[in-house]
């Protein structure tokens, strides 16, 4: 009697541990692969579905595995990413422990939050309408993850509360004495440096152009500012400026009026924003394209006109 206890204790664990090697081995999945568990799936259909799609070839080791280690009732829904040969335990854990994929969107340095927002709601992914009321300015450039069906709005909510930060933290890294007095006139100083160039080595120079411009009272004759002028910043202008487009009768028209324009016209990054507070020290008051992707800088209007006559040569 007791060789055949013995025996039946033998099998059962002999079988345990088969099972158990079975779940741990390299799984059947040949590629990357993502799987949506939908929300109130149970363990059975999970496995079905994990089955169907080549994650797992054994869709009851996967329902007995679960059973075993009390997981059963804690799988979690989302989308999921599963790796070549991951093994049935590896997709176990990963699926109770909710590690699922996150997507991610990318709004470029320099948009206006009008094209951000279109971005946003172009997103197929993403679910329901924005209802977010959006000001120019208020959302960060920046590449921010999600979830599978995730609301537009938590999109913008990431972004807003982002540029927030970024505001805060860049305002109290200010040098003394600028010529601007409060965030938002940061804010408008920066999406003004980030329309101007591109290049990041640049725009620490821009800005103490713009910055050396405000202390001498001089009007800061910036062509993006026109641009928002005649678009709102809701469309691209699609051709170069005209002399009569510096004669619009707008508060953006820095030809026209002096100081910075009453708001941002973009959403700047972080490296516009550090640059307002933080110009370099020249004595620079013009620039102009070098025709190479930057800027030639000059202190004087001769100069800055010979870098001119450069430029259309070019």
């Amino acid at each position: 009697m007791k060789k055949i206890i013995f025996l039946i204790v033998f099998l059962a664990a002999f079988t345990i541990y088969g099972l158990r090697q079975r779940t741990v081995e390299p799984g059947p999945l040949a590629e990357v692969c993502h799987v949506v568990i939908p929300k109130g799936s149970s363990s059975a259909q999970a496995a079905s579905i994990l089955a169907n799609a080549g994650v797992i070839s054994s869709p009851w080791l996967f329902r007995l595995a679960a059973k075993w280690q009390k997981l059963d009732k804690v799988l979690k829904a989302g989308e999921y990413q599963f790796m070549p040969q991951q093994s049935m335990q590896e997709v176990l854990e990963k699926i109770a422990s909710g590690e699922v994929f996150f997507r991610r969107i990318t709004l470029a340095e320099g948009l206006t939050s009008g094209q951000m927002l279109y971005q946003i709601a172009s997103a197929p992914d993403l679910s329901g309408e924005i209802s977010i009321e959006v000001k120019e300015g208020e959302l960060l450039p920046e590449t921010y993850s999600y979830e599978l069906g995730a609301s537009r709005d938590s999109v913008v909510i990431q972004a807003r509360q982002a540029m927030k930060k970024a505001i805060a933290d860049a305002w109290a890294q200010r040098e003394e004495n600028l010529p601007i007095k409060t965030p938002e006139q940061m804010l408008i100083l920066a999406s003004i440096i980030e329309k101007e160039t591109a290049v990041d080595g640049e725009r620490p120079l821009v800005a103490s152009v713009f910055v050396n411009r405000l202390r001498k009272g001089m009007r800061l004759q910036t062509d993006p500012t026109v641009i928002y002028a005649l678009t709102e910043g809701l469309f691209e202008l699609g051709r170069s400026l005209k002399k009569a487009d510096l004669k619009i009768d707008s508060p953006y028209n820095t030809y026209k009026y002096y100081g910075l324009p009453p708001g941002p016209i973009c959403n700047p990054g972080r490296a516009a924003l550090n640059a307002a507070v933080n110009p370099a020290e020249t004595g620079f008051l013009y620039f102009v394209a070098d025709g190479k992707g930057g800027h030639n800088f000059a202190a004087s209007l001769n100069e800055h006109n010979r870098n001119i006559r450069s430029w259309l040569k070019r």
